[in-house]
Parts: C-alpha cells; structure tokens; sequence
C-alpha cells in the first residue's frame, strides 16, 4: 500500500492509562479535569521520538461492547458495564469530558482517528494490519492484540503494561519467551486460559502452562479438541473431560477474541499537524508544555 511505516494506536486503552498515571489536580483555567490530556500528548510525543513511523492512526471504540459479542459470550466484559440496561461502559467521571478533547487534540497533531460501527478499536487495528504491507508498530495494552504480531510482515506490539514510557516490544521470539506459543497461537491460548479483564471464564482446570503444552503438542485449538474426543490420546482424563464440557464455551470464545479483518474503513493517511491550533489547544486547555514537546518531535 505504501513505503510508510504504520503507528497503530490503541486509543482508550492509552487514554484509561494516561487518566490513571497522571495527577487529577492537572486542570484547565475554567477547572476541567486534563490529566488524561496531558498524558495522552505526552505519550504521541514519546512514541514519535522513538519510532519513526510515518502514519499515525488512533484507532477509536464506536462499541467498546459489541452486541453480538455479548450474545455469543454473555460474560464478556460484564465487569465493565457501568449501567447493565444501556451496556454503558464505566468510566470516571472526570474522565468523561476528556474523551473528545483527546480526539481533538490526536487530529490536530495530524492522526486520524478512525472506528467503525458495531466495532471495538481491536478490530479497527486487526483490520489496517491485515491491509498495510510495509511495517505496523500496533500500541497497546491489552494482551489480545498479541495474536496480530507477525515477524514476516513486520508487526509488533508495544506493549504498554510497564508504561509508555518503558513499553516492551513484541515480536514472536518475545511471545515465545513469555508463554512458550507461536502468535498465531495466541487466541487459542488466551481461550483455553481465560481472561479475567475480557470476562473469558477459560476451561475449568487449564492455565497459562497447560494451555501452552496443549498447543505446543497439538499445534492449535481444534487439534486439541480432537484429541479430547480421542480415547487414544495421551490428554489425561481431566483435561479430556474439561475441554469437552467447555465445547460451547470454545465455540463462542475464539470468535470473540478474533479481531475482525475486514471493516469497511478508509485508508490511512499521512497527516499535517495544524501548528497554529495545536499552539492554542495547549494555551486553551493548559496543556502548552506538552505540547511544544511534540511539536518538536513532529518537526523534527
């Protein structure tokens, strides 16, 4: 598609950490709340310094919980919902207000931020992955997205647990150091083992070691649940029995931890930041410091 490298980011993801590690007393003059502000102009700024990618795209949650996730796994990010009658997601209330700052700010600079209805910002991501052919550094911190790292493509993570500024970079040699899987494999482990942040209950008995022996064994998911059905396998009678008690669990679950690839999206486009707007957005909202810092990494 083009010889630019691609920033993928994933936008709440990043706003959720920046709210909740920088201080609340950081506030504009009329007395909004701008922590997640500031730190998300922090992170764009730190993330261009050390990667030179060329097109930035903040992938956006049109539907942080699509319905017809919820209808194949009812417990899927239950824990979430703040009003379960509207599936409103809970956010802080200072929070709230910050939202389209953020996307107001992300489109100065020159990023497009792009979703697309019924869809989750993972599968904005799965989807200009799959299309872009000349390098993908994909920003996040959830684990899921691990299943889009591909070392023939040039794809990884940046997986921001430890913090932006500290992110690990994620190929397959890292994946296979830190759970003894291929990537590919990724969405089969994270079923089989379950996810407490997703509301993936996982198979009864499996954890993180059982189910990476399982698909080192077998190869992947569907492998394994024939080897369930096979009295001559050498699965022992727990597993064999857990993994056939889970079959609707396994159906539903790997279809709602797939990203889609195939979103009716436009495609990414190398963007101008608006210097002038940016220079007032930072005088307006208190947040010039910042913002003079990326404007020095974007016209570097």
């Amino acid at each position: 598609m083009t010889s630019s490298r691609l920033l993928l980011l994933d936008t709440a993801s990043l706003y959720f950490r920046a709210f909740y590690g920088v201080p609340d007393s950081i506030t504009a003059e009329d007395g909004t709340v701008v922590n997640a502000v500031r730190g998300m102009v922090d992170f764009l700024a730190t993330l261009h310094d050390r990667h030179s990618s060329e097109v930035v795209v903040a992938a956006w949650d049109e539907d942080w919980r699509p319905q017809w996730r919820v209808e194949l796994l009812e417990t899927y990010k239950t824990h979430r919902v703040a009003d379960p009658q509207s599936g409103v997601e809970e956010t802080p209330e200072a929070l709230a207000p910050q939202v389209p700052l953020i996307a107001e700010v992300l489109g100065l600079a020159g990023v497009q931020v792009l979703g697309a209805p019924g869809a989750e910002a993972d599968d904005v991501i799965g989807t200009l992955v799959r299309r872009w052919d000349t390098g993908v550094d994909v920003v996040t911190g959830d684990r899921d997205l691990f299943q889009l790292v591909d070392d023939e493509r040039d794809v990884r993570v940046l997986y921001t647990a430890r913090g932006v500024g500290r992110h690990d970079v994620v190929d397959a040699a890292w994946v296979r150091d830190k759970y003894g899987i291929e990537p590919r494999q990724y969405v089969d482990f994270a079923v089989m083992r379950g996810d407490a942040s997703d509301g993936l209950p996982g198979v009864r008995g499996i954890g993180e070691k059982t189910a990476a022996a399982l698909l080192r064994e077998y190869g992947d998911l569907e492998a394994v649940r024939a080897a369930a059905l096979d009295e001559q396998s050498s699965l022992t009678p727990r597993v064999r029995k857990a993994l056939v008690e889970a079959a609707d669990y396994l159906d539903a679950a790997v279809r709602v931890v797939t990203v889609l690839p195939d979103l009716d999206l436009p495609d990414p486009v190398l963007g101008t930041p608006d210097v002038e707007a940016l220079t007032a957005f930072g005088a307006r909202w208190n947040v010039a410091g910042p913002i003079e810092r990326l404007l020095a990494t974007l016209t570097s």
